[in-house]
């Protein structure tokens, strides 16, 4: 490659991995593995170091990937949460070894854990007590989760132990056990909700979640691995552990002191296949040089510690055939290709389908029908295909292409400049994308209403009784009784949540409609930009991306949304519905600057409006809501059934109690 050309490369690999650092860290959506994402940051260290003057303080090879969310408070690590480096061979073990061996310049011990697949968090305790929990966030500053973490009850929230140092810092590894995953799963399904993709994601979503009662619900535990002070017990990782493990704190009992690299391979030879026992999930082996003193002269690189590796296991494969592909439209439109495939056990369950991705996977893969093929279960819900094996492919065999129109409604299908997905364009008749949006609109984030599941909404969409959203505020119970395994007593419930469902919040009715682009966050902005939906239906592309938010591909979307006469018509049978669309009606007295320049902490239950609605008003009214108690805190709108320890750290911290009553009165609205 000539210069332009590395560089080209390199900056396409820049972008190409801060993206999954996003989908991983704060979407905890990932779409590749960690060994596919290796690669990726293996190939652009090797590009960097051969060519220096295209190296930058801003790549990724040089950072920690960030999990920081505005909705906490960040506060900066004592000591750097770095990453750790990684390897899949032996061979590279080997060279850990000698240059570890070499650079202290005697023989090394090491300690091998098993490297728990979760959500990483790192608690400072003072004089015993907990008063800090931090996840990783980008290495450097983290995120403030102590409530949640609170409400983890393997977490000691005070030690009580004569050797306990004034001030230490736990850190471990915040986990979903599996039974836990898959039954929150199967709950999700039920509600119509997304799933969670693996047990990783389950507890790193649930530890950002702003409700600790839906984290203390989850059963997550935690597993610890490091204790950090200025004045520790032992002078070995291993003694301090075990001394930890002593004063309360959950340490595995797997955890092993190795007297040489052979017996660390040992260690890794028994628990690859053993792992599969344990609840919880793992996806390798974690290897420390065990004195500290060493561990001090190794030090640290910019992004890892010297004195620390990580050893992956490779995700399990099978090898099976491709039988056909099918291709499945989602509620946005998007068309996803499905292999189906000669069952086949793979990581405890046996699979018949595996992800594609998109028509770009296939062309990679250079798929062929009746195709043997490599099937990887890398941590998501359906396995996806990595690799063909050529030599058992057959001659006449065709080659998969992607389909050109929609498999539901046969409407071309169409791919935007820029984008991954071909996509139905057909929203408004496209049978699955209708459904979809129909449960997208009814969801518990969106229009509350509760009830109407999956199978529900299809049943009424097989009866004619409904078409489109709009349609729902015309059902009655007489109906609904007669469908199968509905009673009057569901009918009515139905009915009656449909009804209450006119007094959801604008911003919410802009995020139920569906417009493609347009999720949560944008639709808030949208809201507090464009008053009421008469104001967002006549603005035009320009005025949209003069919004923070607000880009090109959304503002075409939103502009292109309200450009279709079906849809105009779907707003105007909604607003005679009754339903919310703007944000003027019920807000004459709570919006203002009241509480501007306040930081305001929400605990407990309250009769006048939900905890949701008190952070929007607050909002609305120049507050800043925060989840942790701290100096910043202006005071704390208190409910029933307010936390101790929440009233304690307040007390500690002289904060100010307000009462729903007085609160009102603060914002006007008594």
């Amino acid at each position: 490659m000539n210069n332009s050309e590395v560089r080209e490369r390199i900056e396409k690999l820049r972008r190409e991995i801060e993206d999954h650092n996003r989908r991983y860290y704060i979407l905890n959506q990932p779409v590749i593995s960690d060994f596919e994402y290796d690669l990726l940051i293996n190939e652009l260290a090797t590009l960097e170091k051969k060519y220096p003057e295209f190296a930058s303080d801003d790549s990724p090879t040089r950072r920690v990937g960030s999990d920081l969310t505005r909705e906490f408070r960040q506060y900066e690590h004592k000591y750097p949460m770095l990453s750790l480096g990684n390897t899949y061979s032996f061979e590279e073990l080997d060279d850990f070894d000698q240059r570890t061996r070499k650079l202290t310049g005697e023989p090394v011990e090491y300690v091998c854990e098993l490297k728990f697949d979760g959500a990483s968090i790192s608690i400072t305790y003072n004089k015993g007590v907990i008063t800090r929990a931090l996840t990783r966030g980008d290495g450097t500053r983290g995120d403030d989760v102590i409530d949640n973490v609170r409400t983890i009850k393997d977490i000691p929230e005070k030690v009580s132990n004569p050797s306990v140092p004034d001030e230490f810092i736990m850190r471990g590894e915040i986990l979903m056990p599996r039974d836990v995953f898959k039954s929150l799963n199967e709950q999700r399904e039920k509600e119509g909700l997304n799933l969670f993709a693996n047990p990783r994601n389950a507890a790193s979503g649930t530890l950002k979640t702003l409700d600790p009662a839906v984290v203390a619900s989850r059963k997550l535990v935690c597993m610890f691995y490091f204790l950090l002070g200025e004045y520790l017990p032992y002078d070995t990782h291993y003694g301090n552990l075990m001394k930890a493990a002593e004063w309360g704190f959950t340490v595995a009992d797997s955890i092993r002191v190795c007297k040489n690299i052979e017996e660390v391979k040992e260690y890794i030879d028994f628990w690859e296949h053993k792992r599969d026992s344990l609840p919880y999930d793992t996806d390798g082996v974690v290897i420390k040089v065990n004195s500290i003193a060493q561990q001090q002269e190794l030090g640290f690189t910019a992004k890892s510690p010297r004195w620390a590796i990580a050893y992956k296991y490779k995700a399990e494969q099978a090898l099976t055939r491709l039988n056909s592909v099918s291709f499945q439209v989602g509620r946005t439109g998007n068309v996803t290709p499905v292999a189906n495939l000669e069952p086949v056990f793979l990581a405890g369950t046996t699979v018949k389908r595996a992800s594609l991705h998109n028509a770009d996977q296939i062309f990679l893969l250079d798929l062929h029908l009746h195709d043997m093929v490599y099937v990887e279960k890398g941590g998501e819900i359906i396995p996806k295909i990595v690799g063909v094996e050529l030599s058992s492919r057959e001659e006449k065999s065709e080659p998969v292409k992607f389909i050109e129109t929609c498999p539901e409604c046969g409407t071309p299908l169409v791919r935007n400049e820029g984008e991954a997905n071909h996509f139905c364009p057909n929203y408004l008749h496209c049978p699955p994308q209708i459904k979809g949006r129909i449960e997208h609109f009814i969801g518990r984030k969106a229009m509350n209403i509760e009830g109407l599941g999956e199978e529900t909404i299809d049943l009424l969409f097989s009866r004619g009784l409904i078409r489109n959203i709009a349609d729902l505020y015309d059902l009655n119970a007489e109906q609904l009784v007669p469908l199968e395994r509905m009673g009057e007593k569901s009918a009515g419930n139905i009915i009656r949540s449909i009804r209450d469902s006119v007094n959801v919040p604008y911003h919410r009715v802009l995020f139920a409609l569906g417009i493609r682009h347009v999720g949560e966050t944008v639709a808030k902005t949208l809201a507090s930009r464009f008053p009421s939906i008469d104001d967002l239906m006549s603005s035009k592309e320009e005025d949209l991306t003069m919004v923070r938010e607000i880009g090109p591909k959304i503002a075409a979307s939103i502009v292109n949304y309200f450009s279709d006469n079906e849809n105009i018509d779907i707003i105007r049978r909604l607003r005679e519905a009754g339903v919310r669309l703007s944000g003027e009606a019920g807000k004459e007295k709570t919006t203002g600057n009241s509480l501007e320049g306040k930081t305001i902490v929400i605990s407990g239950v309250f009769s006048r409006h939900s905890r949701d609605e008190y952070k929007e008003i607050i909002e609305n009214n120049g507050g800043k809501n925060s989840s942790s108690i701290s100096g910043n805190t202006s005071f704390i709108l208190a409910g029933d059934n307010m936390g101790p320890s929440k009233r304690e750290k307040a007390a500690e911290l002289g904060i100010p109690l307000v009462s729903e009553e007085e609160f009102l009165k603060i914002i006007g609205e008594d």
